[in-house]
């Protein structure tokens, strides 16, 4: 089953309504985080290309990468399964991500597809391809797809505001933050929204900027 999908703020509101009233640990931070961002983008090929962009590199980076992309019209499957080395490596990316990216566009991923499976099946495909680890499948499924029972326990940021929320003297690892997400289900795709938002809250307090 695809299970409920995020479509507008009000679902995420609801998510929001739903953990406040289940763990008073995320009620706090809500209270501190306020209404939380719908974060919705489109699903494709794009998406995809545009997470690999973004790999190891500063926002700016990723950014200006990503605009010399579309200029050159490379941000579609044909196009960079026909694009030179020398083109894709024009608009900055490195010799790994081209490779990454040409996978991707023979990949053959029938994205209006995945719409229709289930949230394991979904990942599993996508970490098929070269490039595509664990972390960049769930916010696909998560943000691309609207999944809201999804979370990303490999995120530093998530693993790092579980511990300041929760107390706990060391950031958890990815497989005890995974465990304790499942207490978060349904609505894990907006635990992990409200952890975002409650790590910058307490970064800034902490004054790490």
């Amino acid at each position: 089953m695809v299970g409920r999908i995020i479509e507008t703020h009000d679902c995420v509101a609801e998510g929001a309504s739903w953990l406040a009233a289940h763990d008073p640990r995320l009620a706090l931070a809500l209270q501190e985080v306020g209404p939380l961002p719908l974060r919705r983008r489109t699903d494709g090929f794009a998406s995809l290309l545009d997470a690999i962009v973004a790999q190891q590199v500063s926002v700016a980076a990723a950014d200006a990468i990503w605009g010399r992309l579309k200029a050159a019209r490379l941000t579609g499957p044909r196009n960079v399964a026909r694009a030179s080395d020398e083109d894709l490596r024009a608009c900055g990316l490195s010799r790994q991500k081209i490779r990454y990216a040409k996978a991707l566009a023979a990949s053959g991923i029938r994205y209006a597809d995945l719409r229709a499976l289930p949230t394991d099946q979904v990942i599993a495909q996508l970490i098929e391809v070269p490039g595509i680890g664990l972390w960049t499948a769930e916010i696909y499924a998560m943000f691309s797809l609207g999944r809201a029972d999804v979370f990303a326990p490999g995120d530093l940021a998530l693993q790092e505001a579980a511990r300041i929320l929760f107390g706990m003297e060391s950031r958890p690892t990815e497989k005890q933050l995974r465990a304790m997400s499942e207490d978060w289900s349904p609505w894990r795709g907006v635990a992990a929204r409200l952890l975002w938002a409650y790590y910058r809250v307490a970064k800034e307090r902490e004054g790490i900027r």
